[in-house]
């Protein structure tokens, strides 16, 4: 049976990343310590409860499941938060995933397919990011998702632990047949928030920053649907099947939008006006962060197919109606 271990696989990108693996005639394997995740999320296959910094359970999850490959989301992941409480970022992060590679080279599994981020490219403003340009993290997320990369070339190098690294930009959306979605608790990400104060659920929408040097002074961000994210993580894992070599891609659509212009869209799509205030910027944000995805496109074949803001805020809206997990 083909197994993959998808660590974080109850939160928000790695239960849709279950889904699709399912539907690409994997068994996903969770392992997820439920802090952020939700264990209703788990619908596509089996689920251990286990965290990162537990050697001894990641040990008995391989000898149990022999997973063909790793698929690794689980991470803290708040900025904000990162700046504040460092040390607990480089920890659970950067430790963490020190285990889970250790144990996967114990077990013989040397696929890995990692979640990064466009953070460890800090704050280039004007300038379409592609896998070349430089990094330059800004806060100790970003730092430490870099480290978790150069860790995977040094377990290659030593173990053969052969790898594809996605750093993507701003994921949203949720899975058009609403069996899974987006929600965190506390929620930090703009378009749930977002539609979170339209339906009344909270007072209104804080802009964090309105004098960024942008044409309408908010933050630019590249957003993609997180289907299409998660279509592109099961051709990783192709990639690798195949024997190519390790590589990084892109992922993103290569169009940023403001906070403003998202907030637009949704007043199309939900014809409701978003309540919002104003607050100030929050350390460690970026001014403007666009990808350049070319060559996920042209070496993985990968082709977004909801990523526009009128597909990803009609799906997150339709699961925001149709309930959340139990909490």
């Amino acid at each position: 049976m083909n197994k993959v271990l998808v660590t974080g696989g109850a939160g928000y990108i790695g239960s849709h990343a279950c889904k699709a693996l399912r539907a690409a005639g994997f068994t996903p394997v969770t392992f997820d310590n439920l802090i952020t995740g939700w264990q209703d999320a788990v619908k596509f296959g089996p689920f251990e409860q286990g965290d990162l910094l537990d050697r001894a359970a990641l040990d008995a999850v391989f000898a149990k499941h022999e997973p063909i490959a790793v698929m690794h989301f689980a991470a803290l992941s708040q900025v904000g938060e990162s700046m504040q409480q460092p040390g607990r970022y480089w920890h659970n992060n950067v430790t963490g995933s020190m285990n889970l590679f250790d144990a996967a080279v114990q077990a013989g599994c040397n696929q890995i397919v990692f979640s990064s981020t466009c953070a460890t490219y800090g704050d280039q403003d004007n300038v379409v990011l592609d896998e070349n340009s430089s990094q330059n993290p800004i806060n100790a997320y970003g730092a430490s998702k870099r480290a978790i990369e150069d860790m995977l070339r040094d377990y290659e190098v030593a173990h053969g632990l052969r790898h594809v690294i996605f750093r993507y930009f701003n994921v949203a959306g949720a899975d058009p047949e609403g069996e899974v979605g987006e929600f965190h608790q506390p929620e930090t990400h703009l378009v749930p928030l977002m539609l979170d104060a339209i339906a009344g659920k909270r007072d209104a929408l804080t802009v964090f920053g309105s004098d960024y040097d942008t044409p309408d002074g908010t933050c630019i961000r590249d957003y993609v649907h997180v289907c299409d994210l998660v279509d592109a993580h099961v051709l990783g894992l192709k990639w690798l099947a195949d024997h190519n070599d390790s590589r990084v891609f892109n992922l993103g659509t290569g169009k940023g939008f403001s906070v403003r212009e998202v907030i637009d869209h949704s007043r199309e799509v939900t014809n409701q006006t978003v309540p919002i205030v104003e607050g100030p910027r929050r350390p460690g944000d970026c001014t403007k962060l666009v990808s350049g995805s070319h060559r996920a496109e042209v070496e993985l074949g990968w082709k977004p197919q909801r990523s526009t803001l009128k597909h990803m805020i009609s799906d997150a809206w339709r699961w925001h109606q149709t309930g959340h997990y139990d909490v």
